[in-house]
């Protein structure tokens, strides 16, 4: 790994059992949780669902389904010093309630050696709070991704030592229903050995909210866009270079009920219009990322009137070679990254 010593993006490295890393990750993130996430509107929105007969079901089939990521929850839990119901259902986020906040903008490039690239948008408060965390436990794969306080990894970008990558974009369903919290199934996408494990993860499993999952992996040449929601999944091969904000745009998933806000259409537009007049093979995914083509309505946030009350807190090149993958991070835009990291394949 490769840092530039500037960064205002952590970076930790936790080990041990499940809920030991629950813990870990837990403390890291304790003081801002207290200090600001449990203040504000959409802290206070999430516990408003309490009592949603749903909560309840997914509680008992994480429990049952996932017990290793149940174990990480008590120990974030404890690491917060929260009540577990509390953390539980801040991890259910965008299962009870549409606006939950998280944006992102993706950019997917196919190719000999396919370029997976994310702005990672969330709370302007998290920066400074939020960090790369590599994370190995005992049982399981180890993994490297970027990590909210308060939340279990997976819903972000992520990069795992079986070389699965993933980058993830909030998606605001308005019909979620019973099933795992979509970020549970994010925490699972991570320990996942081959692309067709984690797709069929996805499109199996009984969802309780939705996403959009771009997957690939070291020594695969196929670029995943994955939409799914409560009832449907929707699973493209990539061919052309593509860029996705925080709605469904599949064809197929066109009628289902969400919620559009105006920063996700713009994104989706500003970069579906820049990947359009880009000749193929030079496209610039850090050109669309910290693009601010719409001053108003920008790819790259960092306005303190964003209308969503987010902001860009880092950016992910991936590029997923044969027997490498070849990653940096930025905390922000048009400087040198972060971090920079390369993940071998180490039977080669």
């Amino acid at each position: 790994m490769y840092t530039s010593g500037r960064a205002r993006l952590g970076y930790l490295e936790v080990s041990g059992s499940h809920y030991d890393i629950g813990v870990q990750l837990g403390r890291f993130g304790a003081r801002i949780a207290h200090r600001h996430l449990v203040a504000t509107d959409a802290w206070a929105s999430v516990m408003a669902r309490r009592n949603d007969g749903a909560v309840a079901q997914m509680r008992e089939a994480v429990a049952a389904q996932f017990p290793a990521y149940w174990q990480e929850l008590i120990g974030l839990s404890d690491g917060l010093g929260l009540p577990f119901d509390d953390v539980f259902l801040w991890n259910c986020r965008g299962d009870v309630w549409a606006l939950a906040p998280d944006g992102c903008t993706t950019v997917q490039i196919p190719g000999d050696s396919p370029i997976v690239a994310h702005n990672e948008d969330g709370d302007p408060r998290l920066r400074g709070h939020c960090a790369i965390a590599h994370v190995k436990p005992t049982t399981g794969k180890a993994f490297s991704a970027f990590l909210y306080p308060a939340s279990i990894p997976g819903h972000t970008f992520a990069v795992t030592d079986a070389g699965l990558v993933q980058a993830v974009n909030n998606i605001r369903s308005r019909e979620a229903g019973v099933g795992l919290p979509r970020m549970v199934l994010g925490r699972a996408m991570l320990d996942c050995p081959t692309l067709e494990d984690a797709v069929q993860l996805l499109c199996t499993s009984e969802r309780a909210g939705a996403f959009h999952f771009t997957l690939a992996q070291r020594g695969d040449q196929r670029l995943f866009s994955i939409e799914f929601t409560h009832a449907r999944c929707s699973v493209l091969s990539l061919e052309r270079a593509s860029c996705h904000a925080n709605h469904l745009v599949h064809s197929s998933m066109a009628d289902e009920n969400q919620l559009i806000t105006h920063s996700s259409r713009s994104r989706q537009e500003r970069g579906n219009a820049m990947l359009a007049e880009t000749s193929a093979g030079t496209v610039d995914a850090l050109s669309v990322l910290w693009d601010r083509g719409d001053p108003a309505l920008p790819i790259y946030r960092e306005q303190g009137d964003d209308p969503d009350r987010e902001n860009t807190l880092a950016t992910a090149t991936i590029r997923i070679g044969a027997t490498s993958i070849e990653w940096q991070v930025y905390d922000r835009s048009k400087v040198p990254p972060c971090y920079a990291f390369s993940n071998l394949d180490r039977r080669n």
